[in-house]
């Protein structure tokens, strides 16, 4: 832990337990306007594309997975992915999200080729596609290094890597929730070899499954430490478990315990500049009002989002409901690159 963080690991702990959600709420809004004067809340054009719903891992909290062998299984073929990338283009889309499962037969020359290909037939989208997990897999599976793996599929055309798979950083947990998913530090170390090569990255927390409260905060501090060690995280996106259709079951966080890890999010991590508001797995109320939680975001437009919808969720907002959203919260809206730079300003309509 760094001292030069506004609060340390015991006092974050005690707030989250004991906190006053309002209090922590003006601390976070604090430190989002000193980071943000400009009263702006950005979002960006995407889409996510599902490349394969077949994955080795198993993740007890995951609803979309299948077994290579399962009816349903599949890997889109690349004509299929050209179509909706063609039509996120269509849309003013920037941000080409692709995740899928960890899958046993995809090598790393299936990636470049396609990446080569996006590249070439789509100059204005940027790749943002790919987890740690994946990246280990796909090193795995074609017999290389993890360092090896992403500078290929970096000079191939990926330009930045997602947070995707942090879940919690913290092992014991995640052999509860995903027991065949890389531990903690493997996903820092593919961040951080991301970072070297000059690949912006974001960070991201899936809480409300089986973690403490100390859990909760050691993410924090590990996100932070990582930071302020390679510093390529552009953002950090807080979402909630969605239990519905998984192995795991049980109940999802509250939004007042969304709001309070957003807050303290806000506050811990005062060396990353954004915070994004998941309204994919809040909705567009609870995402406004984590507009005064700290955070300064509303994340893409999501043309199509597969993963959580598995899970019993299915939220749309369209770029104009962003719009409008962060108008009547007293925001400018502005849309913006996988990198945070600002494409078109909407001002706000007397």
């Amino acid at each position: 832990m760094n001292e030069n963080c506004a609060i340390d690991f015991a006092t974050a702990v005690s707030l989250l337990k004991q906190g006053d959600l309002l209090e922590i709420g003006q601390m976070a809004d604090a430190v989002r306007r000193k980071k943000h004067p400009d009263n702006r809340v950005s979002f960006v054009v995407d889409r996510n594309v599902n490349y394969t719903n077949v994955c080795e891992s198993k993740c007890r909290f995951c609803a979309f997975y299948r077994d290579i062998d399962a009816d349903d299984a599949y890997v889109l073929d690349e004509e299929t992915i050209y179509d909706k990338i063609e039509e996120l283009v269509a849309h003013d889309g920037t941000q080409l999200l692709m995740q899928g499962g960890l899958h046993p037969g995809l090598k790393i020359d299936w990636f470049e080729n396609l990446f080569r290909q996006i590249r070439s037939r789509f100059p204005t989208v940027q790749i943002h596609s790919l987890s740690p997990a994946e990246i280990i897999q796909i090193a795995g599976v074609s017999g290389m290094e993890m360092e090896e793996c992403l500078a290929r599929l970096h000079a191939a055309g990926l330009a930045s890597l997602p947070g995707g798979g942090a879940e919690i950083l913290v092992d014991d947990v995640r052999q509860e929730v995903s027991p065949n998913k890389i531990g903690w530090e493997q996903w820092a170390a593919v961040m951080e070899a991301a970072h070297r090569l000059g690949m912006p990255t974001t960070a991201t927390m899936m809480f409300g499954s089986r973690e403490r409260p100390e859990d909760i905060i050691e993410h924090l501090f590990r996100v932070r430490a990582i930071q302020e060690k390679s510093g390529g995280f552009t953002a950090f996106i807080p979402w909630t478990f969605q239990p519905e259709n998984t192995e795991l079951g049980g109940e999802t966080a509250s939004g007042v315990e969304y709001l309070k890890v957003l807050a303290l999010s806000r506050i811990i991590l005062d060396n990353v500049d954004n915070i994004q508001a998941s309204w994919v797995t809040q909705g567009d109320k609870i995402a406004q009002i984590a507009l005064f939680f700290g955070a300064n975001d509303m994340g893409g437009t999501m043309l199509e989002e597969n993963v959580v919808a598995a899970a019993g969720v299915s939220f749309r907002l369209s770029r104009q409901q962003i719009i409008d959203l962060v108008r009547s919260a007293g925001f400018i809206p502005v849309r913006r690159t996988t990198t945070y730079e600002t494409l078109e300003v909407y001002e706000n309509q007397e």
